[in-house]
C-alpha cells in the first residue's frame, strides 16, 4: 500500500473520538433542515583524505505556531534563512550551482501505482526508452517488454486492462490460513503453522474492526459537516469557504456559532471537507475490497502467480486509472514549472521511469521484484518506493531484486511507513535485511518531517528507529503534481522519500563519477542534525525525546551541504 494511504488511514483514526465529539456537538444545535448529501464514490562510501564538510547543526528554533499553511515550496528552503526546516536547495542553487549546468542526466524509477505521463510539468522529464519504437507492437529491444516506450506496468493485463484495487496482504494470509484456497493467489500463497496463523487471524480481524467502525464514524462526521456547510456559505455569502472567510463570520446565530466552530476545529485537525470526502471514499475502498476474503483481481494480470521466475507479464500503461499518488511523487523529484505555476522538483535533471506495480490496496512481491529488475536493466540509477505492508509472503524472491539491484550500484530509496511505530519491533516491508543474514548496502530508510515549529519536527504518524530508519525527510502538506494536470498537498513518508530521492539524484548529476554508495554516505553524513526534542511520532502520551534518536543521523538531508561534501569527494575520488 501507499505510504499516502496509511497516513491517510491514521490521521483520521488518531483524531475520530475529538471529531466525532465536535460533529455530534453541533448536531445537536444544528437546525433540523438536511441538505442533501452526496454520496462517495467507492515505496558505505570508502573514507577519503579530504577533510569532511560539517553536517550543519541547527539555528535557534524558529516557531512557526499561528501559521496555518506551510509555504508552496517549503522542502526547499533553508533553517537559518526562511526559518523553515527544508533541505536548503535553493540556497544551494543561488550559493552553489548558478552559472552551471548538470554533467549528465539521471535515469530515476518511481514504482509506484502509476504517474501520469500528460502531465505538463513532466512531460519533459520522462525517460524514453532509446530503442523501443512507440506502438508498433513489437519488442523492439527484446527485453520481453512490447512498447516500454516511457516504463512498464506489472499490475496490468495483456489485452490492456489494469487492477486497480486489490486486497491486504493481511486479507490473502487470513484466506490461506483459514483453507478456503478459492483463487489463483491463495492457492499460491505459501503455507504457514498455527502460530502464525493465529496472529493473521487475531490481525485480520482487529483491522477489520479498525475500518469498519472508522467508516462509519466518517459518514457521520460527512453527513454532519454537509448540514454546516450551507449554513457557513449562505453566511458568508460565497460558496468558497476557507478557515480565514470563517473565521471572520459574525456571529448572527446560534446556528452560525455552531457552523463556524466545527469547521474550524475540523480545519484544525486537517480535517476538511474535502479530506473528510476523501477519508470515506477511501475507507469504503478498504473495506469493500482491501478486506473481501472473495476478491481477487490477478485474473487481469493473466501471469502465472505461483512462479516467481516469470518476468514477462503486463502492459505499457504506465498512467493506468489512478495515478495520483506516483504523479505527486514524480514530481517532488523532477516537475518542471511551468511559466511560474506549478513546483519545482528537486533534481532538474532526472528522468521519471514509472514502472506500475503498487494498486489500491497492497502491492504483491512477485510484482515488486520484477519492478525493481526493470528498473535496473533499463537504466535506472535511483529507484525510489514509497509503498510498505506489514507481511512479505514472497520475501526471498524481493530480497533477490534487491540483491540485483545493490550489485549492479542501483541506490534503493524507501519510505519507512505510517503507523507512527518504531521499526524496532514494528514491520514494514520490503526491508534491506535479507533471510538468512546480510543487508543491502544502496538503501536509504526515510522518516517524514514536519514543517511546524516546536516539538513536532518529526510528523505524527512517520516510523521511526535509531537502527533502522536512516533519515528525515519533508514529508508534511508538500505540494507536487497530481494526475490531470494539477497540484495538490499530500503528506506521508511517501513524499519524505522523493525529496531524498531527487538529492541523490542532483548529486549524480553534477558529480558522475560519485558511486551509489558514495551518494548514500554523503546524503547521510550531510544531515542536519537537530539538538532539540520531539515528541515521539504515534504516541499517545505526548511523550518528547531528542530528535536525533528517531533515526541512525539524527537529522534532515540537507542539499546546500551534500553538494559541498560531494564536491569534496567527488575531486578526491
Amino acid at each position: 500500500m501507499t505510504q499516502f494511504r496509511k497516513q491517510f488511514r491514521k490521521q483520521f483514526a488518531k483524531q475520530f473520538a475529538w471529531l466525532t465529539f465536535a460533529a455530534t456537538a453541533f448536531a445537536a444545535c444544528a437546525p433540523t433542515t438536511r441538505p442533501v448529501v452526496t454520496a462517495p464514490t467507492p515505496a558505505s562510501a570508502p573514507a577519503v583524505a579530504a577533510a569532511p564538510v560539517q553536517a550543519p547543526t541547527e539555528q535557534p528554533a524558529v516557531t512557526t505556531s499561528g501559521v496555518r499553511e506551510a509555504p508552496r515550496n517549503w522542502q526547499l528552503l533553508d533553517d537559518s534563512i526562511d526559518h523553515y526546516p527544508g533541505i536548503s536547495l535553493l540556497r544551494a542553487q543561488r550559493e552553489l550551482l548558478k552559472g552551471r549546468a548538470p554533467r549528465q542526466s539521471v535515469v530515476v524509477a518511481v514504482i509506484d501505482g502509476g504517474v501520469d505521463t500528460a502531465h505538463a510539468a513532466l512531460r519533459a522529464r520522462l525517460w524514453t526508452n532509446p530503442k523501443e519504437v512507440a506502438g508498433n507492437g513489437k519488442d523492439d529491444d527484446h527485453n520481453g517488454h512490447v512498447d516500454d516506450v516511457h516504463g512498464w506496468n506489472f499490475i496490468g493485463g495483456a489485452d490492456g486492462k489494469d487492477v486497480q484495487y486489490d486486497t491486504f496482504v493481511l486479507t490473502r494470509l487470513f484466506v490461506r490460513c483459514t483453507g478456503t484456497l478459492q483463487t489463483v493467489t491463495e492457492r499460491a500463497m505459501p503455507a504457514m503453522d498455527s502460530t502464525t496463523c493465529s496472529k493473521v487471524s487475531a490481525d485480520y480481524a482487529r483491522k477489520k474492526t479498525e475500518i469498519n467502525s472508522t467508516l462509519d464514524q466518517m459518514r457521520t462526521i460527512e453527513a454532519v459537516m454537509n448540514r454546516a456547510l450551507p449554513i457557513l456559505k449562505q453566511a458568508a455569502g460565497t460558496d468558497s469557504l476557507t478557515p480565514a472567510k470563517v473565521e471572520a463570520l459574525a456571529a448572527t446565530s446560534p446556528q452560525v456559532i455552531a457552523a463556524r466552530g466545527l469547521y474550524l476545529q475540523l480545519a484544525q485537525q486537517g480535517a476538511t471537507p474535502e479530506a473528510v470526502t476523501e477519508a470515506v471514499t477511501e475507507y469504503g475502498v478498504q473495506s469493500q475490497y482491501g478486506l473481501n476474503t472473495e476478491y481477487d483481481p490477478r485474473a487481469i494480470v493473466g501471469d502465472d502467480f505461483a512462479d516467481l521466475s516469470q518476468r514477462n507479464y503486463g502492459n505499457a500503461d504506465v498512467t493506468g486509472p489512478d495515478a495520483k499518488h506516483g504523479t505527486h511523487v514524480a514530481g517532488i523529484i523532477a516537475a518542471m514549472p511551468q511559466d511560474g505555476v506549478g513546483i519545482e522538483g528537486v533534481a532538474s535533471a532526472a528522468l521519471i521511469m514509472p514502472v506500475r506495480a503498487v494498486p489500491d490496496g497492497d502491492e504483491r512481491d512477485k510484482d515488486i521484484a520484477n519492478a525493481i529488475r526493470y528498473a535496473v536493466d533499463n537504466g535506472a540509477r535511483v529507484i525510489n518506493m514509497s509503498f510498505g505492508k506489514p507481511y512479505s509472503p514472497f520475501k526471498s524472491a524481493v530480497d533477490a531484486a534487491v540483491k540485483y539491484a545493490d550489485a549492479h550500484g542501483v541506490l534503493m530509496v524507501i519510505a519507512s511507513g505510517n503507523d507512527g511505530a518504531s521499526l524496532d519491533t514494528a514491520s514494514n516491508f520490503p526491508t534491506p535485511e535479507y533471510t538468512g543474514g546480510g543487508r543491502a548496502a544502496n538503501w536509504i530508510e526515510v522518516g517524514a518531517s514536519s514543517w511546524r515549529g516546536g516539538d513536532t519536527l518529526a510528523v505524527a504518524f512517520s516510523n521511526y528507529s535509531h537502527t533502522r530508519v536512516d533519515v528525515f525527510a519533508p514529508g508534511e502538506d508538500i505540494l507536487s503534481t497530481v494526475q490531470g494536470g494539477g497540484y495538490e498537498r499530500l503528506s506521508g513518508t511517501s513524499m519524505a522519500a522523493p525529496v531524498v530521492t531527487g538529492l541523490a539524484a542532483l548529486i549524480m548529476s553534477y558529480y558522475p563519477n560519485l558511486t551509489a554508495a558514495q551518494v548514500r554516505q554523503i546524503i547521510l553524513d550531510s544531515a542536519t542534525r537537530y539538538n532539540r526534542s520531539s515528541l515521539v511520532p504515534g504516541g499517545k502520551s505526548g511523550e518528547a525525546v531528542p530528535f536525533a534518536s528517531l533515526s541512525v543521523t539524527g537529522g534532515i538531508v540537507n542539499a546546500y551541504n551534500a553538494l559541498k561534501m560531494a564536491q569534496q569527494r567527488s575531486a578526491a575520488h
